[in-house]
């Protein structure tokens, strides 16, 4: 059941004649991990700092827990925990000081401010650090501590902004299974903003893709997946013992299976493609048919595949922004090679 905290509608952001956010329309769900996924440049932060209240939208409107951001956003960031890729600490301070700090800002009573700040210390794994100074802290370690000064608020939102920049892969795993164990054991909802298609698919319910200020789709990847690649949405790769010939009898049979599609068959590979996933009654039917398996393997369609299509289209529909658009994907690709 539809249950959405986050409310964006018509959601639009101009800089003179520069359109950053163009007509946004979405909704996240309570409880809820959804990633926006783009290159640097596609409207990401900006579209956050309008959910903030941070700047106020051209046009359209943006409601958090049924909150306007524009008219009333200290109301707004009572509800919401944001966390920038670089945050800032006092480095002459540990980082436990460094969370009491900022809970007293927060109006967190003193009596109940040690034990809370220790026990988020403890939640973002960083109980056995707490007493270092700021300055003795690794990137991945800041960024657990700027996680842990978004919790301390208490927050029913988190915002989080290309949260993974500069960590080390284990680092990010830890960090988005912190993510997703928090939002699972606590209802959070997380808007997570990134350019790293592989770490959005980790963690993620949800994804939208964002390029040029404007959200070309969004969803399950499972759903996108099936929207984009209809028939080919599942595919199988049998390898075989023994080369079957292109005459191979039971070929027709095959096809005729419910939910095939397309069989193709190069000596000992044999790939079917069809609109469900029925790898048993394949493997079952070849085993009948006295075939020799060695090999099944089913492709998944993940966000790449979903993003290089839903981005082909984009600059199918609309040509005129195709030099853009072209700068937008080289800077994607080149940054998601690189992290």
């Amino acid at each position: 059941m539809e249950n959405p905290i986050i409310e964006l509608e018509g959601l639009t952001k101009d800089y003179g004649s520069v359109r950053a956010v163009d007509h946004l329309a979405l909704k996240i769900n309570k409880g809820e991990i959804f990633g926006l996924l783009g290159p640097n440049g596609a409207g990401k932060t900006t579209a956050i700092l309008m959910m903030l209240g941070l700047t106020e939208p051209t046009a359209g409107t943006v409601r958090i827990a049924g909150i306007n951001a524009t008219s009333n956003p200290i109301e707004v960031k009572r509800k919401v925990g944001y966390m920038p890729d670089s945050v800032g600490f006092y480095d002459d301070m540990t980082a436990l000081e460094n969370l009491q700090y900022v809970g007293r800002l927060n109006g967190i009573p003193g009596d109940e401010l040690e034990a809370r700040a220790r026990d988020i210390m403890e939640l973002v794994g960083l109980g056995e650090e707490m007493y270092k100074k700021a300055s003795a802290y690794s990137r991945g370690m800041k960024q657990r501590l700027g996680l842990a000064d978004v919790l301390i608020r208490n927050p029913e939102v988190i915002i989080l902004d290309e949260p993974t920049l500069g960590i080390d892969p284990s680092g990010i795993r830890d960090f988005l299974s912190l993510i997703r164990q928090l939002s699972r054991q606590q209802g959070l909802t997380v808007l997570l903003s990134s350019h790293h298609l592989h770490q959005v698919q980790q963690v993620c319910d949800r994804v939208g893709i964002f390029v040029g200020g404007k959200l070309l789709v969004e969803g399950t990847i499972e759903t996108l997946s099936r929207n984009l690649f209809g028939e080919e949405s599942y595919v199988v790769t049998v390898t075989t013992m023994e080369v079957l010939p292109a005459s191979w009898g039971p070929l027709e049979e095959l096809r005729g299976l419910g939910s095939v599609k397309n069989v193709t068959l190069a000596e000992n590979h044999l790939e079917v493609s069809g609109t469900a996933d029925i790898t048993p009654d394949i493997v079952r039917f070849l085993v009948q048919k006295g075939v020799n398996i060695t090999g099944v393997h089913k492709k998944e369609y993940g966000l790449d595949e979903i993003y290089h299509r839903y981005f082909e289209n984009s600059l199918k529909n609309n040509a005129a922004n195709g030099k853009f658009a072209g700068l937008f994907q080289r800077s994607f690709f080149k940054r998601t090679n690189a992290g």
